[in-house]
């Protein structure tokens, strides 16, 4: 069990601030219009789309967002999404993955180039960093859902492979295919998670000065920014003082 990155958790604040933004609650439904059309549109019977269902509820999506995003995938004038990774280094070489959701691969691929260009990086090939990410399932709750020992029983009990708490909450990890499985029988016991999704996590993180951590900040915001990117995740942390400063 350790502390849980600093950088993680300014993410997690950044997305309940930007909860209401109807840019967030796009690529949540688009999400949900994807996972609906790969699989059974009922929840209960996939469980990718149970848990977008899930992470759109827990930023308070509309319903009716969330119902149109399922009915969207069947008919037969749902766009069709292409699911992409790219690979690159940011700023003092820190390892960045962007998953995006995309009808347009070429319009993607060159705006997310461009950016990592704009903002003092390059993007790799397909394998040049994801070597130092695993591929988990994430669960997050609040610090209120009890102490570190209680959750850490409840994780292990439910087939979870690892925990981190801090006064911000605990984050649960286990295998990517035992995310629904976990979940399910994590709130059993601690109730409803904030968060559960699928995740890169790092293998190791890099603690960054001030100034590089503006320049990854830019970077990142700017690729979430893309209507195409569903998901920004770097290796690297920012050391109390440096988060103080910013």
């Amino acid at each position: 069990m350790a502390g849980h990155s600093k950088w993680a958790n300014i993410q997690h604040r950044k997305g309940r601030q930007d909860a209401a933004r109807s840019k967030l609650f796009s690529k949540l439904a688009k999400e949900i219009t994807v996972a609906a059309k790969m699989g059974d549109p009922d929840p209960d019977k996939n469980p990718r789309l149970r848990l977008a269902v899930k992470a759109a509820k827990a930023v308070s999506c509309p319903k009716d967002v969330i119902d149109r995003a399922i009915k969207k995938s069947l008919g037969g004038d749902a766009a069709d999404y292409t699911e992409i990774r790219y690979e690159g280094y940011g700023p003092n070489g820190i390892a960045i993955i962007v998953e995006a959701m995309t009808d347009n691969l070429n319009r993607t691929a060159s705006n997310v180039r461009s950016t990592f260009s704009k903002f003092g990086g390059n993007l790799g090939t397909t394998g040049s960093v994801s070597f130092m990410f695993d591929r988990v399932g994430e669960i997050m709750y609040p610090a209120g859902a009890g102490d570190a020992d209680t959750v850490m029983m409840a994780a292990i009990e439910a087939g979870a492979e690892d925990v981190e708490s801090d006064e911000e909450g605990h984050w649960i990890y286990c295998a990517d295919s035992d995310l629904a499985a976990v979940s399910d029988a994590l709130e059993k016991v601690l109730g409803e998670s904030e968060e559960s999704k699928l995740v890169w996590r790092p293998q190791n993180r890099t603690n960054v000065d001030l100034e590089t951590a503006q320049k990854l900040m830019r970077l990142i915001e700017t690729l979430e920014d893309d209507d195409d990117v569903q998901t920004v995740t770097a290796n690297f942390d920012i050391p109390e003082e440096v988060a103080a400063a910013l």
